[in-house]
């Protein structure tokens, strides 16, 4: 699916400017792996730009001779969270990701720049569906979070394809939040293993929503696919995708 043209400064029409902020040298306060092929970074930012949910931090690594090497990763925390939280896929040939998985430690520090994107973004006060493959749930954990804190968790409706569910990060606060999870590699109660279908989304599925989706390049074309064939106009669709050359590795 194509996006259209955004406003300028990556602005959605009828919105505010998203927030963006400049590079700043970040401490590492917390590491955790909560799936095997996942670390979750809880980061210090000095006198950090306030983001919205849905938009994203690039994180730069500097080597002894001077080669640098940089990646964006969608935010999971929430506005009003104290600290930047990332969440980043370990890819085996991910000169990033690798580094970040394996060898960053609570107390040291990196180099950031965010936040940036402003076409993606939720600001607390629409109704929204989101529709996350995988990885891809990162960013609507920071809106449902946000949801949260503005007590407007009635706003979003969210379903997620997963292949196991072990292998979905967050996978009990997007279940708190009522989310459906469907797993493409495993039965998930008693629905067989499969893939996100249309008849799925439809009691999801209300009019005046803004639906996002996020995941890989194949997810995010089949997903938005399915909307669309639902009959959600294109311009309601926010679609953002990762891959060998997109937002992570």
């Amino acid at each position: 699916m194509t996006e259209p043209a955004p406003t300028p400064a990556g602005m959605r029409p009828g919105r505010r400017r998203a927030p963006a902020g400049g590079w700043r040298t970040a401490t590492v306060r917390e590491v955790a792996r909560p799936t095997p092929r996942t670390v979750r970074l809880r980061l210090e930012v000095p006198d950090r730009v306030d983001h919205l949910a849905g938009q994203h931090y690039v994180v730069r690594l500097t080597a002894e001779d001077g080669y640098r090497a940089q990646r964006s990763y969608s935010l999971a925390s929430s506005p009003g969270d104290p600290l930047v939280e990332l969440l980043v896929e370990r890819l085996d040939d991910g000169e990033v990701s690798s580094y970040l998985a394996d060898v960053v430690e609570p107390g040291d520090t990196l180099e950031v720049r965010g936040p940036i994107g402003g076409w993606f973004v939720w600001e607390g006060d629409e109704p929204a569906l989101l529709v996350g493959g995988g990885t891809g749930v990162v960013p609507f954990v920071s809106m449902l979070r946000t949801a949260q804190e503005l007590g407007r968790g009635d706003l979003l409706r969210v379903a997620v394809s997963t292949r196991t569910l072990a292998e979905l990060p967050y996978a009990d606060e997007l279940r708190a939040a009522g989310a459906l999870v469907v797993t493409t590699r495993e039965p998930s109660g008693i629905r067989p293993a499969g893939r996100l279908t249309a008849p799925d989304l439809v009691p999801l599925w209300e009019p005046g929503q803004t639906a996002y989706v996020c995941g890989s390049t194949p997810f995010a074309e089949a997903a938005g696919q399915l909307l669309v064939g639902l009959g959600v106009p294109a311009a309601d669709i926010r679609v953002e995708r990762f891959g060998p050359s997109g937002t992570s590795g």
